[in-house]
This record gives structure tokens, sequence and C-alpha cells, in this order.
């Protein structure tokens, strides 16, 4: 039997937004537990920090510089990875962005145009690009990183929320839709968690009730692994004391 620590031994992982403060813990995780890592990025230098403190596991990462809204850009690189390893078996979204502090009449269409893109857009190039080939191999695990405010009333961030709630019913509709095949699909669903940005937002803030992005990627493991295959279309509340 394989050990917990090396339970994705040889998994091939894409890992999108995989360098941000969620992103990156959930990479490390997978990394500690034997997978080969493929992460998406758009800053180099938050790329660079991230190989830099993989100590030694560098050689079972690769990244790819990417917009993860460009649907042929994307295609491009799930082939590629397929190409490479033979498969692609996992595939987490961690990308996402956030607006806020206006009423709706104050916003702007720029700003409601970039949350839909990082927020719903995004997750559909995705998991447009790699299902057919999760369906053609007879198996894949899809992670979706939403949040809270999907759920509504979120006064001066309504443009997230309902990028956000957009997201949520994507991925609930896709795991609908793929029960036929051995493809498991889940969400996440965060509140505020511990990243050196929310806290300079929200300096005094309970940083202890904040749950950590460590903490979170557990979570995003246990639904990629094969004993969490019973989970299927759920949204897993990962709000700690918030």
């Amino acid at each position: 039997m394989m050990t917990p620590e090396l339970r994705f031994r040889d998994r091939v992982v894409l890992i999108a937004g995989g360098t941000g403060a969620l992103g990156g813990a959930v990479s490390a995780a997978f990394l500690r537990e034997g997978a080969r890592l493929i992460v998406t990025y758009r800053r180099q230098e938050e790329f660079d920090r991230f190989m830099a403190g993989l100590k030694g596991q560098e050689h079972q990462a690769t990244g790819v510089l990417v917009d993860a809204t460009d649907a042929v850009a994307v295609t491009r690189v799930v082939a590629d990875v397929v190409a490479t390893w033979g498969t692609l078996d996992t595939l987490v979204n961690a990308i996402g962005a956030y607006h806020g502090g206006k009423k709706v009449w104050e916003e702007d269409v720029a700003s409601y145009e970039e949350m839909i893109s990082l927020n719903l857009k995004a997750g559909f190039v995705l998991t447009r690009a790699v299902i057919p080939g999760m369906i053609r191999q007879g198996r894949g695990w899809i992670v979706n990183v939403a949040s809270r405010a999907a759920y509504g009333r979120s006064p001066g961030a309504a443009l997230y929320a309902a990028s956000k709630a957009g997201a949520l019913a994507l991925f609930d509709s896709l795991a609908e839709e793929v029960k036929p095949y051995p493809i498991v699909v889940n969400s996440v669903v965060p509140s505020i968690f511990d990243t050196p940005a929310n806290r300079l937002a929200m300096p005094a803030a309970d940083y202890a009730a904040w749950p950590k992005p460590g903490e979170i990627a557990n979570v995003i493991l246990f639904l990629c692994s094969e004993e969490a295959r019973v989970i299927h279309g759920a949204a897993i509340p990962v709000y700690g004391r918030t």
C-alpha cells in the first residue's frame, strides 16, 4: 500500500495560478506527496520566488507563463503536458482576483470584465481544455477554488460576488455533466484566509481565526485523492472561524 506521503506519486497535476498565496501552498503540498507538477503563472518574479522555495524539489515542477483566459494558449499548454507526460490527471483552478469598494452603480465595465474574465472565464477555458482528455483516459480530478461571496449579499463587492457565483454554478453543472465518467469535480469555498495581502488590508483582524493556505491545501489534496472519490459535485466550506 502506498504511503500517505506519496499518495500522488507520478500523478500529473496542473495547478492554474499555482504560484500565488493559496496556489503556491497547494503546489507545495502536491510536490511533497510525489506529484509531477505544472503551474501556470503570469508574473515571472512570483514564479521565481515559488521555485526558490521548493528546496530540492525543483525537478518535479514546471512553470508555464500563460494567460488562462486565452483558450488557444491553454489548449496548447494542455496538449504539451499530455505529449510530455502521457496524461493529465488533476486540475486545480486557483486563479482568481478580488475587486471591491464600490457600489454597483459606481462600477465601470472594465472592472466587471476583469472579474468575469479571471473568476469565471478562466475556469471555463481550463476545464474545456482538460475534460476531453480525462474522458479518454478514464480518470480525472478537478477542484475549483470558489468563494463564500458566491452565496451573495456582498455589498461593495458585487462584481466579485457575481463572478464567483457564476464559477460555482459552472463547476456544479460540470459535476453533473461528467457523472457518466470516472471524473471527480468539486469546489472548495474559502472566506477570508491568512495571506500577507489580507493582513495588510485588515490590520485589526483576528488572524488566528483565519484558515492558513496550507490548511486549505490539505482539503484540496484530499478531494483529489482516491479516498475521496465518493465526494463529487460538492462545495466544501473552508471558512475556519471567520
